[in-house]
């Protein structure tokens, strides 16, 4: 069912990478942040996509809004933060694909589109990695560049007209009463 046949838009959020190679994981980490910390409409979806390749087109395909979230390994200085419309995916002028024997974004995408379920809006929101050494945790370049990726997905999602809102704090439970008061 595609945004047509219903009232708000399905908003993806997909974070992909591999949180074994160091800043590699940028979107599984900005992912998990997001989870953790921020709550969406129920017609926002959060994902966090892995190396999964293929295995992502049944996210993708549910969406009508795709917002990416990985590392784009170019020449601009390490944290170097970049937004891609579907046109500059589509145009080639980005690489979508971290090795030869992946299925790529633009993959995925035409796999969709054969079946005609695919995003009418997909942007990737990426950051120039400083590492893919070996490693669980981002270099601390890429770990101060969390907040200003959260600003720009906040941006991002406000054009949607769709707000982040912090996570409430959860009631904690009542005080227990001494024995000798009961």
């Amino acid at each position: 069912m595609m945004q047509s046949e219903r009232l708000k838009p399905i908003i993806g959020i997909l974070g992909v990478g591999n949180v074994l190679l160091s800043d590699e994981g940028f979107g599984i980490h900005f992912v998990n942040l997001l989870q953790q910390q921020y709550q969406f409409p129920d017609n926002v979806l959060l994902h966090d996509g892995g190396t999964a390749g293929i295995m992502l087109s049944s996210f993708v395909e549910q969406c009508d809004i795709l917002l990416v979230v990985d590392v784009i390994d170019c020449d601009d200085a390490p944290g170097t933060i970049h937004f891609h419309s579907k046109e500059d995916l589509q145009a080639g002028i980005i690489q979508t694909r971290m090795s030869p024997h992946q299925v790529g974004l633009l993959e995925i995408i035409d796999i969709g589109g054969l079946s005609g379920r695919t995003p009418e809006f997909i942007e990737l929101l990426s950051v120039t990695p400083e590492s893919l050494e070996t490693g669980l945790e981002l270099t601390p370049t890429l770990s101060a560049k969390m907040t200003e990726m959260l600003k720009l997905l906040a941006s991002r999602l406000s054009y949607y007209k769709i707000n982040m809102e912090p996570q409430k704090p959860s009631r904690s439970t009542p005080a227990t009463l001494p024995l000798g008061c009961i």
